[in-house]
């Protein structure tokens, strides 16, 4: 495909990817944006027009590929045909693996969205992947629900990503254990949720229970 034919994100892509193998020895920085430049052969000004805001712009860009290439996946993999704590475990883990080949930009790039001028768009970043995530696993609840829902998977997503970066051992079988772990607790909460949620729909006995009228009654013929 020529340059010209390019789209800006496909255009923008292009260069993450050169930058790339750069982050692992220079991080999210402007010198990992001129070695990319030199190994495409284009004047670093390229890079800056491409990502004036730098290391957010292109770990925002970094993120949000792998947001769609999740989505592809989890179609690819028949994601609707499973059930809903099947498909949420699977969206989890189809989202990690995705970053394994760049690990260790995941980590420099959590490492930079920890910075407080970051926090705005290390929320917003987040919670576009667990919205997609719901999305893609065939959620279209409208009601409060839709925000709980999305509360939820973004502690889960947040903790097994900091777990999976830590995580040294054989194809992260600890990382998948850990999250298999935080899906059982979030089941066990709607549960409990769901039980509590019916019992509120019934109409309460008390005819156990001493009467307040007969209480009163006694007391005032007393």
């Amino acid at each position: 495909m020529s340059k010209k034919a390019e789209t800006e994100r496909e255009w923008q892509t292009r260069l993450l990817e050169a930058v790339l193998p750069h982050v692992l020895f220079d991080g999210w920085s402007r010198k990992a944006m001129k070695a990319a430049a030199a190994d495409l052969g284009e004047d670093i000004s390229t890079l800056d027009l491409a990502f004036p805001e730098g290391a957010t712009d292109m770990i925002r860009l970094f993120i949000e590929n792998a947001d769609d290439a999740m989505e592809a996946e989890l179609e690819k993999q028949g994601v609707l045909s499973l059930k809903i704590r099947e498909r949420i475990t699977l969206a989890i883990r189809v989202r990690l693996e995705l970053y394994q080949a760049h690990k260790e930009a995941v980590r420099r790039a959590v490492n930079i969205l920890a910075l407080p001028q970051n926090a705005a768009l290390a929320l917003k970043l987040t919670a576009n992947t667990v919205s997609r995530m719901w999305w893609a696993t065939g959620d279209a609840s409208t009601d409060y629900n839709w925000y709980t829902k999305r509360l939820t998977l973004s502690a889960v997503y947040g903790a097994t990503l900091l777990y999976w970066l830590a995580d040294k051992s054989a194809g992260h079988a600890k990382t998948w254990e850990f999250l298999d772990r935080r899906i059982e607790n979030v089941m066990q909460i709607e549960t409990a949720k769901f039980n509590c949620r019916n019992r509120l729909k019934e109409k309460p006995d008390f005819s156990h229970l001493p009467s307040p009228k007969r209480f009163w009654r006694n007391l005032t013929e007393r």
